[in-house]
């Protein structure tokens, strides 16, 4: 049973469906199980930290034989960290969050596929000046950090932007209703996220899962407190959904009084630490109602798929 669109040709794969390259959350484990459920895997390098980048990437390439891939960070890393990645052989390379020029051409000097995350128009456009080979069209619904547009509005946009390059919708799709919503509006598949954080598979511990699964959707929030409170350097028009806790209910609104207090971010550090769940920050997107037991990665795949084939034939029966 398969879906076939533009993104599983062009990657060979059996289902419509890609991993979000969650940063500390989307490891080589995780996206090999993704893999081997019949999408596209892709492992969260984030900054491009190279030790971990090295261990994750080996174990996505020990554990899957099938298309995997790793995702950056366009603002935060540079050709050398992409170059080093590349030699792991990966299918694709997904870039996201700022300009993704002078990133993409190692990776099409490899000739590997090149994916490019947009958040509005004009990044779309960007990304298909350098070359990119999938968009994905992420809408404000998704968790961690995003842009503003809304999913349902914004992936047609896209679409008929992109001409015949295939785009990947993403914001708050966590079911196969969703992955059929966003074939019917022209994508060519989806990337998920949040979905997969309530996996064994990923990166996170009991208390994220569990909030991510007892959850819902009202109670996510975008936002720049808990960045500014990291210290982390994110472009602030990106805010991220997280699920709402103590700080940023404290904070919220406060943020450039929270920039100049270094003994609330040194408390925030301490409270992080100790794994406090009012500081601890869980990146859910709002389709988190939908997300209710915890499933093995490559089971959920399919899973999507076959429920997305059921919701489409429902749509117009064969």
């Amino acid at each position: 049973m398969s879906i076939p669109t533009s993104f599983t040709e062009l990657f060979h794969l059996t289902h419509p469906i890609a991993l979000a390259p969650m940063g500390g959350v989307a490891g080589g484990a995780l996206a090999a199980a993704v893999s081997n459920g019949g999408g596209l895997g892709i492992v969260g390098g984030g900054q491009g930290e190279p030790e971990w980048l090295d261990r994750e990437l080996a174990i996505a390439a020990e554990q899957t034989e099938r298309p995997w891939g790793v995702g950056f960070l366009s603002w935060a890393v540079n050709s050398e960290i992409v170059r080093n990645a590349l030699e792991r052989q990966p299918a694709a390379v997904l870039l996201s969050f700022g300009d993704p020029g002078s990133l993409a051409e190692p990776v099409k000097r490899a000739g590997t596929k090149l994916i490019v995350q947009v958040t509005d128009v004009d990044e779309a456009r960007r990304a298909l000046e350098v070359g990119a080979d999938v968009l994905v069209a992420q809408g404000g619904e998704a968790g961690g950090h995003g842009g503003g547009r809304a999913t349902l509005p914004f992936i047609p946009a896209v679409v008929d932007l992109a001409g015949g390059t295939p785009v990947l919708a993403a914001g708050g799709i966590t079911d196969g209703r969703g992955l059929a919503a966003a074939l019917v509006l022209g994508a060519a598949g989806a990337l998920v996220g949040t979905r997969f954080e309530a996996t064994p598979e990923a990166l996170v511990d009991e208390f994220t899962r569990n909030a991510i699964v007892e959850s819902g959707g009202e109670g996510t929030e975008r936002s720049r407190v808990l960045d500014i409170a990291r210290n982390v350097r994110w472009p602030s028009r990106y805010p991220a959904r997280t699920l709402r806790n103590a700080f940023l209910e404290e904070w919220r609104g406060r943020e450039d009084e929270l920039e100049h207090d270094e003994s609330a971010k040194e408390r925030f550090h301490h409270l992080l630490a100790d794994g406090d769940p009012g500081a601890v920050p869980v990146w859910a997107g709002e389709g988190i109602d939908l997300i209710t037991r915890i499933l093995p990665a490559a089971d959920l795949v399919r899973m999507m798929a076959a429920d997305a084939e059921a919701a489409l034939t429902r749509v117009r029966p064969r």
